[in-house]
This record gives structure tokens, C-alpha cells and sequence, in this order.
């Protein structure tokens, strides 16, 4: 894809791309599915036309993914809802910026898209990530299993 977007990182030259959902699946499988098949990291809706993927590029280096799916809340009457899955930064690059970009350049191609509402089934260790960005709890958390306890976190853009 095309799109390119910039991002300031003071210390080296980045930017955000769409990109395809096997690009994704070049940091979605070691950071989130690590030791399991590589078709572990797929989604069901991930080629879907009202689906985006975006990459976080640092020098031409794939190193963080987010995937956005219109899809509703079941709890929640939000008719133009998307749902945020695969948020994933190589472990050399987190803490450093990069999910808080990919997050916020969502909400805003969300928004070009008629999209008012985001929602995300989070897992335990990020939900301070996103409570900083904005997203509330919603809900009792719940586990999936082999991957662990999560929480449903929601934000009305």
C-alpha cells in the first residue's frame, strides 16, 4: 500500500504505512503468538475491504503493527465501531513511543472513516498502556486460553 504517514521520533527518521495482514504477521507472530505456527497470528477478518493494518517503519525496519476491524461491540449499540486487534512492538522498541503512535494514527483514519467508537479484548500487562491513551475498562475481564487473563476496553471517539 501507499499511504505513508510521518511521525516525529527525536531520534531517528520513522514513519507510519498501511500495510497487508501478512506484513503484520512479521512482528504480530514473535510478539504475540511467540513458540506457536505462524498461522496462530492470523485473524479472521484480517482481509476483510473495512479492515487496516498499519507498520511502524524505523529506517525501513518493520518494527511495530496495529490491525483495525469494523466490527461492533456485542454489548454496545456503537454502529460505526472498530475494533482494535494485533497491537504488537518488537521487545528492542517498546517503551520508546511507538505504540501510543500507531494508536493515535488509528483513531485518526478511524475518524476519516466514520468510525465514533474503538474497542479492544487487551491483556492484562497493556491495559495501563491504554488507560494512559484514553480507553476504560468495560466490563469483567476474562481469559483466553493459552494466551492469558484480558479486559474489554472501550473509547468513544
Amino acid at each position: 500500500m501507499d499511504c505513508i504517514y510521518f511521525v516525529n521520533m527525536e531520534t531517528s527518521k520513522s514513519s507510519i504505512k498501511e500495510i497487508t495482514a501478512t506484513t503484520a504477521f512479521k512482528v504480530r507472530h514473535p510478539v504475540l503468538r511467540e513458540g506457536k505456527p505462524i498461522d496462530s497470528c492470523q485473524f479472521t477478518g484480517d482481509d476483510f475491504p473495512t479492515t487496516f493494518h498499519l507498520g511502524y517503519y524505523i529506517h525501513d525496519e518493520l518494527v511495530g503493527v496495529v490491525t483495525l476491524m469494523k466490527n461492533s461491540y456485542k454489548e454496545l449499540d456503537h454502529k460505526n465501531a472498530y475494533q482494535l486487534r494485533g497491537m504488537a512492538v518488537l521487545t528492542n522498541f517498546q517503551k520508546r513511543g511507538i505504540g501510543d503512535a500507531l494508536v493515535k494514527k488509528a483513531e485518526e483514519m478511524i475518524l476519516a472513516r466514520g468510525g465514533t467508537f474503538i474497542w479492544m479484548n487487551a491483556r492484562e500487562i497493556a491495559v495501563r498502556f491504554y488507560e494512559k491513551l484514553g480507553y476504560t475498562k468495560h466490563d469483567v475481564p476474562f481469559t483466553i486460553p493459552k494466551i492469558g487473563l484480558h479486559f474489554v476496553m472501550i473509547k468513544t471517539l
